[in-house]
Formats: structure tokens, sequence, C-alpha cells
């Protein structure tokens, strides 16, 4: 009987230890019916079914921008980021120029990977007058939530093809992702912008029922255009035929960038090795028919990119599969 009840409570023992190591990290991400959400929503997923330890949580909604500093400060585990965000929250500019302790949580923020966000596409519907981003002037668009990356890089993408100014040469609503749409759907605005991997969801609903035309600008060359393309923006082209009731004849011009997992920085180096390593060990288990997977590679996920540096604990795994030295 002695030994028994020294058995069971050895057993008892063992179970709350390995229940004490497991671990529930908490991710945060965009709204969840955009396509770089369902990339880190199926990260999630794939991590959470394969290693019985770890679990990742996700909540969607808001901005990245703000879900960044939330991470670097311990309040999240991962969030969505991007270089040029990145660099800008490191150097305390433009959305974090009222954050002064932007720079410095920023030394808290790691990379996990890199995916390719999917061109700008710019949208209107097929029987509008507008043909050319040159020909927004006066119109009202939805650029993406305002203070947020998606709304930075699109308005310095038509002030740069174009020379129109936000708030001057064209009004710009103030929505998040899911009014942002509902408007377009509504006819309450004239373009709406979302950058995605086709086909895209958004799109998809929206053909069922009205034709689209997605704008490109009269030129991309110059210098202020190259500029604004820095080193980790670059130019994508949006193809015909996509979509039903798309009607645009020839090829679109837009530009593309990288997005990716941040990490808190003093996250368990084992426990991000861990998590790297699983989501890459079995990506076999996501559909083939997503159009993000086709895009994701490992030589890209570890990619040099800005200021931010990969996580030790990445950095380990890509070393390992040797698309790192």
């Amino acid at each position: 009987m002695r030994r028994t009840l020294a058995a069971l409570t050895t057993g008892l023992a063992l179970t709350t230890a390995a229940q004490a190591e497991d671990v529930t990290l908490k991710m945060a991400t965009i709204a969840p019916s955009l396509g770089q959400a369902v990339t880190m929503a199926t990260f999630a997923n794939v991590v959470s079914d394969n290693l019985e330890d770890v679990s990742i949580e996700v909540s969607g909604g808001g901005a990245a921008t703000l879900h960044m500093m939330e991470v670097a400060r311990g309040n999240l585990d991962m969030s969505m980021t991007s270089p040029v965000v990145y660099n800008l929250m490191a150097g305390g500019k433009a959305m974090y120029a009222k954050q002064a302790d932007a720079p410095e949580l920023s030394k808290n923020l790691s990379l996990l990977m890199w995916f390719p966000y999917g061109a700008y596409h710019f949208v209107v519907r097929a029987d509008s007058d507008i043909e050319l981003l040159d020909d927004i002037e006066g119109a009202t668009v939805f650029l993406g939530p305002q203070g947020g990356g998606a709304y930075n890089a699109a308005r310095g993408w038509v002030e740069a093809t174009t020379g129109l100014v936000v708030g001057e040469d064209y009004d710009a609503i103030k929505a998040n992702w899911q009014t942002g749409f509902q408007a377009f759907m509504d006819g309450k605005i004239d373009v709406y912008v979302n950058g995605c991997l086709d086909p895209c969801g958004n799109f998809i609903q929206f053909t069922e029922t009205e034709d689209i035309r997605f704008l490109g600008p009269e030129s991309d060359q110059g210098e202020v255009v190259e500029k604004f393309l820095g080193k980790w923006r670059y130019r994508n082209e949006i193809g015909t035929g996509l979509y039903d009731g798309q009607k645009n004849e020839t090829p679109v011009i837009s530009f593309d960038t990288a997005v990716g997992i941040g990490v808190r920085n003093d996250l368990d180096e084992d426990t991000v090795y861990r998590i790297t390593k699983t989501f890459w060990d079995n990506i076999d288990q996501v559909t083939s028919d997503a159009p993000w997977a086709k895009a994701l590679s490992l030589e890209f996920a570890a990619s040099k990119r800005g200021l931010m540096e990969l996580h030790p604990g990445a950095a380990r795994y890509y070393k390992e599969v040797g698309v790192l030295q």
C-alpha cells in the first residue's frame, strides 16, 4: 500500500511538472480576413498541432504598429512586423515620432521569419472613370487604417508615382480594415486599397456581384519612386484574369514588400527554435491551394531586411538547414 501510494505521488509530481512546462504564447495580428493574418494564424495552428507543450493563441484586429510595441513591452509574444516599420520604430520616426520609448523598445523585438506581403492593389469599380492612379484627384480612398504601416506605404506610393498628396488632392477615410472594405462594398468610397497575394479573398467576394479594375500609375519610374521603394520595397505586377470580374486587359504595376512574424527578443531561445523548426518541418500540412504558402521559402524567411535581427532561436534553425551562415 505504501509502495502504491509512493508511486501514485511520484506520478502526480511528474504530471504537475509536465503541465508546468507547457507554454502558451500570445500572438496578435491584423484583421482576420486579411491574407497576412491568415498566414500568421496558420503558422500558429501548425505549431500548436505539432507541439504537445506549446500552444499559440491568436487574436486578430488592430494595427501591427501598435502590436509591435506591446510585444516589446512583454504584453504579447508575437506580432506582425515589417522591415520598414521596424526601422521607423528603431528611429522613432513617422507613426512612432510621438512614442518616446519606441527606439528603446525596438531592442526587445527580433524576427522569427519574413514572408511576402503581396502586391498593393488599388481598385475601383469597373464602371468608374478612374483608370489610373493619376486620376484619383478629388476621390475618396481607403488606404488602410491611419497610423498603420499599410496606410503609410499606400500613401507614399501614390505620392511618389503621381505627385498627389493625401488630404490635399484626395481624401482618405479613417477606418479599420473591416469598415474600409465595407465602405467600398456599399459604394461609399471610390478607391479601395489592400495588399495581398492573389487570389485575395476580398476581391473574390466583391467580384461575385460586381466587376473591378486595378489601378496602376501612368509611370512607375523616376528618382522619387526609387527613393520611396528604397531597399525593402520592390515593384510587383498584378496580372490579368485573376478574378472573374476583373476588367484589366494588361498587367498593372504596383509595389510589394516583406512582412514577418516578430517575437520578443527575451523569449526563451529553445522555445523559438522549436516553434520555427516545427512550422517548417510541417509546412506540407498547409493546403497547396493557399497562395501565400506557395510564396514561402526558407531563403526569404531568413533574409536580411532592414535593421531587424533574427531571434537567436530562429537563427539556430536557419543555420541548421543551411540558409544562414
